[in-house]
């Protein structure tokens, strides 16, 4: 879900950036392409992944 959210904001930092679009300092391309980097590197931290540990499964012996 956050590689998702940040291949969004990369696209919009690129559309900002092809069409020379005059934006506020917050919402500059640069600014949206280091939230999207951010996003990226939570979403390859494992963060929002989930429980990844089978903490009820049954284990056969």
């Amino acid at each position: 879900m956050l590689g998702i959210a940040a291949a969004v904001l990369f696209f919009i930092a690129f559309l900002i950036n092809a069409a020379d679009m005059s934006t506020n300092d917050v919402f500059a391309s640069g600014n949206i392409m280091l939230l999207g980097l951010m996003l990226l590197a939570l979403h390859v931290a494992g963060v929002g992944a989930g429980w990844s540990a089978g903490g009820g499964r049954s284990r056969r012996r």
